[in-house]
Parts: structure tokens; sequence; C-alpha cells
């Protein structure tokens, strides 16, 4: 699939309700768990309208159900790199050590979905605008505004964010796929990356990754003529997951589970 051919040609614009705060949330990755902790925070302050920046199924132990609760929330949902992977579902080639890994747990997470969780799938779109006033939109992609593969960090240079935003000039540009948490200023724009639902991750002095005990969210809010934009991370039961995540048949488990600390008992 050509990511920047298909982005290029579609735009879905939703309109908020009165209420103008709209929580971010992505790259869910089969976390049922983690997924219901973070609608459970919503709730509890008060927050109804959500939208979903991608990869949203594989890669984690409940791929079907995680599509099963988005299908009942009925929020937009932008279409990531592993969900537009999921309708033609094909192994990686190999690059290193970990592509066998990742196949298999993958291919064992395409294997769960069903054809009414494709016609689902085949509904996201690469690019979803909101409005939450006159002139202030917030631009919901997975990778970049072009790409669902393109790389957005704290770090990138300008030069490249110019290339990877080239166009787009909405109040809040909001973007997942890195699963790190974000927030940057560019040009007059806000960038934002509300880091991940399912597989957050925080680098260690070392250069591995962990995952930190907690669900990642974003909220922006519109008010009084001023953007508020936070960073949330929510508490939840991991070792549940770990449950979960050995009864589920996925393959590789305690290597899916090694780094939140769950190690094979």
């Amino acid at each position: 699939m050509n990511s920047e051919q298909t982005f290029a040609s579609w735009r879905q614009t939703i309109t908020m309700n009165e209420t103008k705060t709209l929580a971010l949330l992505s790259d869910i990755h089969g976390n049922l768990t983690a997924l219901e902790a973070v609608l459970a925070d919503l709730d509890r302050l008060g927050v109804a309208n959500m939208v979903c920046l991608g990869d949203v199924a594989v890669f984690g132990p409940q791929p079907a159900a995680v599509l099963d609760r988005l299908q009942v929330l009925a929020i937009p949902v932008v279409m990531g790199n592993t969900d537009a992977w999921l309708l033609d579902p094909q192994p990686h080639p190999e690059r290193d050590e970990q592509t066998n890994f990742i196949n298999e747990v993958e291919l064992w997470g395409a294997a769960q979905i069903t054809a009414v969780h494709r016609q689902f799938l085949q509904t996201f779109q690469p690019i979803i605008t909101i409005s939450l006033a006159a002139d202030v939109e917030v631009l919901c992609y997975h990778g970049s505004p072009r790409s669902y593969d393109d790389i957005i960090q704290a770090m990138t240079p300008d030069e490249d964010l110019a290339k990877f935003l080239a166009g787009h000039t909405a109040t809040v540009l909001a973007g997942g796929h890195t699963h790190a948490q974000l927030v940057r200023r560019f040009h007059q724009s806000w960038l934002v990356n509300p880091g991940s639902v399912g597989v957050p991750h925080e680098f260690t002095p070392d250069g591995t990754i962990r995952r930190p005990h907690g669900a990642e969210y974003g909220l922006v809010r519109w008010e009084n003529g001023r953007i508020t934009i936070q960073l949330h991370r929510v508490p939840y039961n991991t070792r549940r997951v770990a449950e979960i995540t050995r009864a589920s048949g996925m393959p590789h488990t305690d290597r899916w589970l090694a780094n939140w600390g769950h190690e094979k008992t």
C-alpha cells in the first residue's frame, strides 16, 4: 500500500459538541485492559469526545476484543500502519532478530480478526479533522499527515517536520506511532503525541525500552480563547494483562511481557 497516495486522497471532518474537550487515544495494540482504564478515567473527568489515532488491534493479546469495543464506542479512528497491514496481512521481510518475533505475534493477531472486523477497519481514515471552534482545528493522523509510517519525535529537525507537515497549519497536529508522549511547538501549530494506550515506551539510559505501568492518552481543550494540552498516564492492573496474555494463545507471551516486569513463573 502506498501510504502517501492514500493519505493525499482522504479527509474526514467532525464538529465537536459544546464541551470543547477532545481526548486523544493512540496505539492500543490489542490491550483491552489498558483501553478500559483510559475510558474509565475519561468517564470520571466527564470527557465524551474521543478520537483514536490508529494502531488499535495487533501486537497484543486481545485484538478482536479491542475492535469490538471501538465499534461500540463509535468514535472516529485514524488508519495506522498496523491497521492497514491487517487488511492484507503478510510476513514482514527479515530485518533483524526481532522480525520473527513480530511476525509470529502479529500473524497470530491477524488470525483472530473476522471479516466483520475487516469491514470496520476499512472505515478508518488516514486524516481526520476535528473542529474545536471557528478557525481552531485538530488535524489527526498516525505517523504524519502524509504517511502513517513517518516518525515525529521531540528531536526531529525542523526541516524534516516541514516535509512531514507540508501544507498543514491546524492549531493542533495530533499523531501517534512512536508510543512516546510529546508536546512541541512548530511555527503556529502545536504538535501532540498522546503516547500509547496499550504499549507505552520509555527509554532507559542504556537505550533499551521499558513499558511503564500505565495507559497513556492526551486531552486538548479549547476554553476562553485558549488551547490547553494535557498528557495523562492512568495506572491499571498489568498483572491482569499478564494473565490474559498467557491465556490468549498468543505466541512469545513471556518475551512480550518481559519488559513490563512480568517474568515467567
